[in-house]
């Protein structure tokens, strides 16, 4: 006994002598924290942003910190970011997203096929043929949508209005991408179940920090996802000859790859086009509810294009939803940019200073902490301002500054360079079509007209869009002028039941209702709380 002890002690201190890191010169600050070989990893794992931005002000822009074994430089000048994402010979991309994964998708394919990946995503989500997927999700948001509510429902619905935003955006992307061009007829509603246990479980897949009950779970629900995305027929159809899961899968199987693995790749892809856009739309929902100058303001937006069809909605400049979206996204999307260090590099800071990367160390930028939440670049940046984006004319405002030098990247939702979103415009078109949706076809509210939004579930940052910690709870029906006026009798008669009650927010809901559904055109309406007019001619002027 007393042998292997000694055995322990001197392979501790052996592997100490091996890993320390002294600090040069030229290096960056370095911390590695108290704790021997896992360094910063808990505080790190548990809320990033914290933890940077306590590194941030404890050291500056640039400083490295030993995580779980590795050394991590974290770079947060904005101004150097470009040296980052434009060098492809010494910094490499691959590395650690393939390490990714085959923790989160137990996924392994070739480095070279993910440039052939993002060659065929830009044939078919780029051009014309994003047309035809505008088109199509529209198609099934309108479907779904009308399938939630039906149109006689005159009660309302509660229910969580992340549950909400998610489930239909989610459901949506799902039959464009996979369900009718992969020849699946799985019901998306199962598939959003099993992906919602099995995205529950992702950050911590992807951190190896999984108990022995959920290593269990995601194993099986990893499986079932596999099933449920696997064609009719075992993949070997042509009726989706021209759509991009037949061109991917069919990349795949030219490789050589699997039927099994092909079905992982395809979860690894769901999870990537599906993971954001609802999380997105959430936010940007729960803001305008909690902020009723910005919801004014969208929707006087929305009623300019009220007559416009909705599948051609992608055609039409909305530049005040444009600014409150990209609020939204400076807000809460928090992906790391990660790269590996493969030859020795230097960094020129913006304060002149210069900082050699070492080979084998990780490099991150945290868009998030900077430039996103800097108050130099966006003043009182923990708040939400619907019109940040817009110059004084309404025009989108693009200049931003830092210590008196215009920015390049004053947000990256998106990420940037040759890894930046793909499907960036088909996310924003599918966000914006959804949110039109909501605000045009349905009556819609908070529950506790005092709450607040909910907090950050701060596990995810690193990994997209955020999702929050608990729900925000909200009401809605579908809802229409003449549904209004002919619902539970005429408007003349809820007004005088209304105002003999004094049932003020009934009649406040019905002028607003009422405003929201007319045209720009249509002639004033004499304030509900003043007094009623006849339905007749509430009637008219829409």
């Amino acid at each position: 006994m007393i042998w292997t002890i000694i055995l322990l002690i001197q392979a501790a201190i052996l592997y100490c002598i091996l890993t320390h890191r002294k600090r040069y010169k030229t290096d960056p600050p370095l911390d590695k924290g108290i704790i021997p070989w896992l360094g910063h990893a808990l505080e790190f794992g548990k809320d990033a942003f914290k933890f940077l931005a306590r590194m941030k002000k404890k050291h500056g822009d640039i400083f490295t910190v030993r995580v779980a074994g590795r050394y991590v430089t974290v770079l947060l000048d904005p101004f150097s970011y470009d040296l980052v994402l434009t060098d492809r010979d010494s910094l490499d991309f691959s590395q650690y997203a393939t390490v990714l994964m085959d923790r989160i998708f137990q996924l392994k394919l070739p480095h070279h096929m993910q440039n052939q990946s993002k060659v065929i995503m830009k044939k078919h989500f780029l051009g014309m043929n994003l047309i035809g997927l505008n088109t199509s999700i529209g198609r099934h948001l309108h479907n779904l949508m009308k399938a939630e509510l039906s149109v006689n429902q005159k009660d309302w619905k509660e229910e969580g209005l992340f549950n909400f935003s998610y489930s239909l955006l989610f459901k949506a992307g799902y039959l464009t991408l996979f369900g009718e061009q992969n020849n699946n007829v799985t019901d998306p509603s199962k598939i959003y179940k099993e992906y919602r246990t099995f995205d529950g479980l992702l950050t911590k897949l992807a951190r190896g920090t999984l108990k022995p009950e959920e290593k269990k779970l995601s194993q099986s629900v990893r499986q079932r996802l596999c099933a449920l995305l696997s064609p009719v027929g075992g993949g070997e159809e042509d009726s989706g000859a021209g759509s991009w899961v037949h061109s991917y899968r069919r990349m795949l199987q030219d490789e050589g790859v699997d039927h099994d693995t092909q079905n992982k790749a395809l979860l690894m892809q769901l999870w990537a086009s599906q993971g954001n856009a609802g999380p997105a739309a959430f936010w940007l929902l729960g803001f305008l509810l909690t902020n009723p100058d910005a919801m004014t303001a969208v929707k006087k937006e929305f009623r300019g294009i009220s007559q416009t069809s909705e599948t051609c909605l992608f055609n039409v400049k909305t530049p005040v939803f444009d600014s409150a979206l990209e609020e939204t996204l400076r807000l809460t999307a928090a992906p790391f940019i990660t790269r590996e260090v493969v030859r020795e590099k230097t960094i020129h800071m913006s304060d002149g200073q210069e900082y050699r990367l070492r080979k084998g160390d990780r490099l991150c930028l945290f868009p998030l902490l900077s430039p996103q939440m800097d108050p130099d670049v966006h003043s009182e940046p923990q708040i939400f301002k619907h019109d940040r984006f817009l110059n004084q004319d309404g025009s989108p405002k693009t200049d931003f500054y830092k210590r008196g030098r215009m920015l390049k990247y004053y947000t990256m939702p998106w990420g940037a360079g040759v890894n930046g979103c793909v499907g960036r415009q088909l996310a924003i078109h599918s966000i914006r079509l959804f949110v039109y949706m909501v605000l045009t076809k349905y009556d819609i509210e908070l529950c506790d007209r005092n709450a607040h939004m909910p907090d950050v579930n701060t596990s995810r940052y690193g990994f997209g869009v955020l999702q929050p910690e608990g729900e925000l709870q909200s009401s809605h029906k579908d809802w229409r002028c003449a549904q209004w006026c002919s619902g539970g009798g005429t408007l003349e008669s809820r007004c005088d039941t209304a105002l003999q009650g004094l049932n003020w927010r009934l009649l406040l809901r019905a002028e607003r209702r009422l405003l929201d559904h007319c045209p720009p055109h249509a002639p004033g309406l004499t304030p509900a709380t003043e007094t009623c007019l006849p339905a007749s001619a509430l009637l008219a002027t829409c």
